[in-house]
């Protein structure tokens, strides 16, 4: 099973993440602010790294082992 982003994108939209994690705008949000999930900033857009997101994955799955 595969845990690689959804995506051949570099940098993912917050939508995109909230598709991949199948998780609210409000909770992508919530996990950017809380440092949980890196992202930067392109004037007013907000984009994650793909691999921020992989990590991200990889870390949660690390934690329920």
């Amino acid at each position: 099973m595969s845990t690689a982003p959804p995506t051949s994108h570099e940098a993912l939209t917050v939508p995109e993440v909230m598709a991949a994690l199948r998780l609210s705008r409000f909770k992508v949000y919530d996990l950017i602010r809380s440092k949980q999930l890196a992202s930067f900033k392109i004037g007013a857009s907000r984009r994650v790294p793909a691999d921020a997101l992989h990590t991200f994955i990889q870390d949660r799955l690390r934690e329920a082992a």
